[in-house]
């Protein structure tokens, strides 16, 4: 598999030095609030892909939720890549052989990493709108961690994150259930139905309004054989 030039970044540069890399352009300070808005979340994006990337390098595998020894979810992979996005203190404050809603867990809600604060609209305290996809074929459908290898329809192909409908508490592991033969939940509760996808290449890519629901089905499986139309998915 070719290695994308992110995962290159991501193997030779301190997450730091790449944390710098991922800014607002210049070009965007100018522009109206909802589009510096929505570059904001394209760069949360970003981060929590290269996380998502760096997790992978030093583990052999993507985050997926921590769970008991008989695979019981307890937190969300969101809590899994703190020590990749820069939060490492906090992650050393989780039990992890407990539930999110623990006497000790339920207390970090709170503590909202701003990677994944909500923008331009109001949630709960301890609330994101940054979901994967959770079902059969999805990235996080099984108990099993993923490795990039067994993403055969292509990282470049398929979704990782995305800005959902309705905002989950960030350390529960919830996220969006995905049914190849049902209708997709709701997506875009930030910006009035339009929202953004990090793909598990690292890139980030707007959602057409008028997207095509079948075609973006084929970007949830990892190895579903299909290859989603672009023109009828990205802006």
């Amino acid at each position: 598999m070719r290695v994308s030039w992110l995962r290159a970044l991501l193997l030779t540069a301190p997450i730091g030095l790449v944390a710098l890399a991922v800014v607002v352009p210049a070009a965007a300070q100018d522009e109206p609030p909802a589009v510096t808005e929505m570059v904001r979340s394209q760069n949360n994006l970003k981060q929590i892909a290269l996380a998502a990337h760096n997790f992978e390098s030093a583990n052999g595998k993507l985050p997926s939720n921590v769970a008991d020894k008989d695979g019981k979810p307890l937190l969300s992979w969101r809590v899994a890549i703190l020590p990749y996005i820069e939060e490492e203190e906090l992650y050393k404050q989780f039990k992890l052989d407990e539930p999110w809603d623990s006497d000790t867990n339920k207390k970090l809600i709170e503590k909202l990493p701003k990677v994944y604060a909500p923008i331009r609209v109001k949630a709960k305290a301890g609330e994101t709108f940054y979901q994967g996809f959770a079902g059969s074929g999805a990235l996080f459908g099984g108990k099993a961690q993923v490795a990039i290898t067994e993403i055969t329809d292509g990282t470049s192909q398929t979704v990782m994150v995305v800005e959902a409908g309705e905002p989950v508490v960030w350390t529960k592991p919830t996220d969006l259930p995905f049914d190849a033969q049902k209708p997709l939940p709701k997506l875009g509760g930030m910006f009035d139905g339009a929202f953004h996808v990090a793909l598990c290449d690292g890139s980030v890519r707007r959602v057409r309004r008028n997207f095509d629901p079948d075609e973006f089905k084929k970007t949830v499986t990892i190895a579903g054989g299909e290859i989603a139309d672009s023109k009828k998915l990205w802006k």
